[in-house]
Formats: C-alpha cells, sequence, structure tokens
C-alpha cells in the first residue's frame, strides 16, 4: 500500500470514491435531501476546497482517501468496499497524525462510521443531529 497527498486530477477521482461509498452504504439510511446535500458537497463544493486529501493506492488502484480541511476537521473518509476491514483506514488516519500531530482531530461522522471513528480513538462530543438531511455525530480525537 502506498499513501500519497493527491493532486487535483487524483482528487477527482477520489471524490468519486467517496460518492459511489456513501450510496453504497450511508445513502439508504439518508433521505433524498441529505443525498442531494452530500452529491452536491462532493460535486460543487469539495473540488475547490481548500482541503488536503490523501489516498492510500493498492496495486496502483486507489482504495481509500481522507480529506481535511482547517481546523484540522475529517470532510472526506471512504475506504473501497472490497479493500475494507484491511487496515487502510487506519493507516490513511495514521498519516493525518504524523501531517498534524499537535491539536484535536474533529469529525463529523456518519451513523455508520461511528464505531469506526471509535477504533480509531474518537469520542463523541455531542448526541447525533441532522443538518440539511445530513446525518452526523460529532467526535474529537485529541
Amino acid at each position: 500500500m502506498n499513501i500519497i497527498e493527491l493532486n487535483s486530477t487524483q482528487r477527482e477521482e477520489a471524490l468519486r470514491l467517496a460518492w459511489k461509498v456513501f450510496m453504497e452504504f450511508e445513502a439508504p439510511e439518508y433521505s433524498q435531501e441529505g443525498i442531494e446535500e452530500f452529491r452536491h458537497f462532493v460535486t460543487n463544493i469539495a473540488p475547490k476546497a481548500d482541503m488536503r486529501f490523501w489516498g492510500a493506492y493498492v496495486n496502483g488502484k486507489l482504495a481509500g482517501m481522507i480529506a481535511i480541511r482547517q481546523p484540522q476537521h475529517i470532510s472526506l473518509f471512504f475506504v473501497d468496499t472490497k479493500h475494507q476491514h484491511k487496515g487502510i483506514g487506519r493507516r490513511l488516519f495514521e498519516t493525518l497524525e504524523k501531517e498534524f500531530p499537535q491539536g484535536t482531530i474533529t469529525v463529523n461522522s456518519s451513523p455508520y462510521a461511528v464505531h469506526i471513528y471509535h477504533k480509531l480513538g474518537f469520542k463523541d462530543t455531542n448526541s447525533e443531529q441532522t443538518v440539511n438531511g445530513i446525518r452526523f455525530t460529532p467526535m474529537e480525537h485529541k
């Protein structure tokens, strides 16, 4: 596995991966409003946003991605279905820890990923919320 910071072309591939995995695992639990809000984010907001992206490549193919915006907030974190449960997500998160060794990393976790973030050492900072159809639990990692 090779983890690299992504350039603009690679970001497009990462956003397609995020959408694919979202539709498979998240969308069934979301309202149509939430699905449209996420689609708008990955197609219109994230490509232009001031975020840093990393990708995990296995045999030259993108297997997972993570994106962070200031001040150390995870905006996107997805691993392709066939590569889940193989440590790729953990390695991507460890990359963030090395890049941002000081301070707190925050995330608004989807319902599907709450247990994953708990395994990475995140703690809930509030109960589940819904904004514009997006369900999330605010969390932090110190």
